[in-house]
């Protein structure tokens, strides 16, 4: 019964999104426009690179060359192999759903086991710092000091999310805490070890990993367009107006302006639109902060459903990564309400009003995607179609 009726409603949604885009071709047009825009301009020349040396470092060996270091540091404060050091890194460098999909790799390669790889995803994929310095606080806020206070919470709360994530089955693997201490000869070991067990030559494998990284990233653009219209045709047919309610309802009672109900909704569905609005509202500074941090730290159902996508080839649930994104949304608004005073309105981090040194180059590199990125994008859509053509 459970089943038929999660089968109606499924059939119900999809038939109601399907009328409301026939309805107001318009508006889904202009949504799908902003969704592809985002995609092509930012998103794939920024995370292209990153997933490219991803494949290629866990190919040649790399990957288990830097667990074996990390593993003495990694598998006592987060219970995860020391690869999940290598997969931190580049979370934190290249932003979502880098994290998921470097898991959900070295899962499939056998070099962690299911919970393992369920506590590493939740606290692997954040933001980055080209995204909150150059996009949020520069971009929609215009105020680059305000991106140092919103990437220290964001990344003391996802640091903090990992703490917590360790205790996740720990009975199950109780065992494999045993202490270990870093050695080059076994790293080097481990990297040799796994080169010979990749018999690749270094062409087919540069070529298989543009294929996969370009493959994911087509991916992820398809989400971003399809929540970006999907937020769009929510708001056309009124379904948001009992959400505002319940949402200032809650405001209210935190004490929190009331008129950053309509971006909290929008971010729980996508994280760019939700901090766009949230900067255009007349609320204080600091609750537009704290809710800026919220939808940073939930990232969005858009990049939710991205990783759950990249899960799906794997036995990693989603359930452990969504619980942690919303324990970390929750943490976030109160660490930027505590480092305000000392991170934001202490004197002595802002002089003469200008940038932050930190700020300075995100800024600069995220209007650089905008100008070239679109560029990148086709050549490498070119490069993939070639290598697609001559595998056939």
């Amino acid at each position: 019964m459970r089943s038929k009726i999660q089968t109606v409603l499924m059939a119900g949604t999809i038939s109601l999104l399907t009328v409301s885009l026939i309805t107001n071709p318009q508006a889904c047009l202009e949504a799908s426009a902003r969704g592809l825009d985002m995609w092509w301009k930012v998103v794939f020349p920024s995370l292209l690179p990153f997933f490219i040396a991803s494949e290629l470092l866990i190919g040649l060996g790399v990957v288990n060359f830097i667990g074996v270091l990390l593993e003495p540091f990694m598998r006592p404060l987060f219970r995860v192999p020391g690869t999940g050091g290598f997969v931190w890194a580049m979370g934190m460098a290249s932003g979502f759903p880098s994290g998921a999909k470097l898991s959900a790799r070295l899962r499939q390669t056998k070099q962690m086991t299911q919970i393992e790889a369920e506590r590493l995803v939740s606290f692997t994929n954040s933001s980055n710092p080209l995204f909150i310095f150059g996009a949020v606080s520069v971009g929609f806020f215009a105020n680059a000091k305000l991106g140092i206070l919103l990437a220290t919470a964001h990344y003391i709360s996802n640091l903090l999310v990992g703490l917590m994530m360790r205790f996740h089955g720990h009975k199950e693997e109780a065992s494999r805490d045993n202490k270990q201490t870093a050695s080059l000869r076994k790293a080097f070991s481990a990297l040799h070890r796994k080169r010979l067990e990749d018999t690749r030559p270094i062409g087919k494998m540069i070529g298989d990993a543009i294929s996969s990284s370009v493959q994911t990233l087509l991916m992820i653009g398809g989400f971003i367009i399809l929540f970006s219209v999907l937020n769009k045709m929510l708001s056309i047919i009124k379904f948001t107006t009992l959400f505002n309610y319940g949402i200032e309802y809650i405001l209210h009672t935190l004490h929190v302006s009331p008129s950053l109900s309509a971006p909290i909704l929008a971010g729980i569905f996508e994280i760019t639109l939700g901090n766009q609005l949230t900067s255009q509202t007349q609320a204080p500074l600091l609750h537009q902060a704290m809710i800026a941090s919220f939808i940073l730290a939930f990232s969005g159902l858009s990049v939710q459903a991205q990783v759950a996508s990249i899960l799906a080839e794997t036995d990693i649930r989603f359930k452990p990564y969504f619980i942690a994104r919303v324990v970390q949304s929750l943490i976030a608004p109160v660490l930027t309400l505590i480092l305000w005073k000392p991170l934001y309105e202490k004197p002595s981090t802002h002089i003469g009003g200008a940038i932050p040194v930190v700020a300075q180059p995100a800024a600069d590199t995220w209007y650089a995607l905008y100008t070239y990125g679109p560029v990148m994008t086709l050549f490498c859509l070119y490069v993939y179609v070639l290598l697609l053509v001559r595998k056939i």
